[in-house]
């Protein structure tokens, strides 16, 4: 999959690799004089392409990302997992690549997922940025309407569905940019029924509360000013929590990565090369 921009190519190159004897589909874009290392871990239901305008963004970042089980080109296993399960191979990934060390971001349900990696892989973890996420159980929840659409696979399978709701699911400035929310569902993939509950499943009862005062090193917290899914005093709780954690409110929903792609990765990759 290639972007092509007046200054030069930019390409995401996707990949199956085996993990555990089983096949997982990864991403990794790597633009020239790339000096740094950022695992992502994407939301729900949301496979390599839904974050390419995303990746394709930073500058001297080598970025890489993985579809987890059950979404897009990794297959569905046989029964459910944990976040424990998705950390795990996202540091097996990292080996195989031979990457030792590396910088983690994490949006919204991958958020989670990048907490418990930090938690279970601290001396890899230079840096973690979180974004439109929450401390798992111990949070504040959006409307209990805005959650229930939210939990359906129909909002990534059903196009119609997606842009018909994006406003109430989303926040911020979806509704005028219908173009770039409809190239966002197209791009997805997000696998099977099944696989988006494991998902659902691998967050219930998780918290990152207990551990995240441990985190040893620069942390920046990322939340959308209308998030009707994950609401600002999330990320709040979040930097309270983090030893040397900083929030910083985006002019948007939950979904800056989408709608703010450039202006996100410009601000993640300054906070990976100076910590601030």
């Amino acid at each position: 999959m290639t972007s092509t921009t007046a200054e030069t190519e930019k390409t995401l190159t996707i990949s199956t690799t085996q993990i555990w004897g089983r096949p997982v589909r990864y991403g990794e874009y790597h633009p020239d004089g790339a000096t740094e290392t950022l695992l992502l871990f994407n939301g729900i239901g949301a496979n390599i392409e839904s974050a390419e305008r995303f990746l394709l963004s930073f500058q001297k970042v080598r970025v890489i990302i993985f579809d987890v089980p059950g979404v897009g080109g990794t297959p569905t296993p046989a029964l459910p997992y944990r976040l424990s399960h998705v950390a795990d191979m996202a540091a097996a990934l990292l080996t195989q690549l031979g990457v030792q060390q590396s910088h983690v971001f994490g949006v919204s349900w991958g958020g989670a997922a990048a907490q418990q990696y930090a938690y279970l892989y601290q001396k890899r973890c230079l840096s973690l940025t979180l974004a439109a996420t929450t401390s798992g159980a111990i949070m504040i929840p959006g409307s209990p309407k805005t959650l229930m659409k939210m939990m359906t696979p129909k909002r990534h399978s059903d196009a119609g569905f997606m842009l018909e709701n994006a406003m109430q699911l989303y926040g911020g400035t979806v509704a005028a940019q219908e173009e770039l929310m409809r190239e966002f569902s197209e791009a997805l993939d997000h696998g099977t029924p099944v696989g988006y509950s494991y998902q659902l499943m691998a967050i219930m009862g998780w918290t990152s509360w207990h551990y995240l005062p441990r985190f040893d090193f620069p942390a920046l917290v990322l939340m959308g000013e209308d998030d009707p899914i994950v609401p600002v005093v999330n990320g709040r709780i979040l930097a309270s929590r983090l030893k040397r954690g900083k929030l910083e409110v985006m002019p948007c929903g939950h979904l800056f990565m989408v709608t703010m792609p450039e202006e996100t990765a410009l601000r993640v990759e300054r906070f990976i090369s100076t910590g601030e």
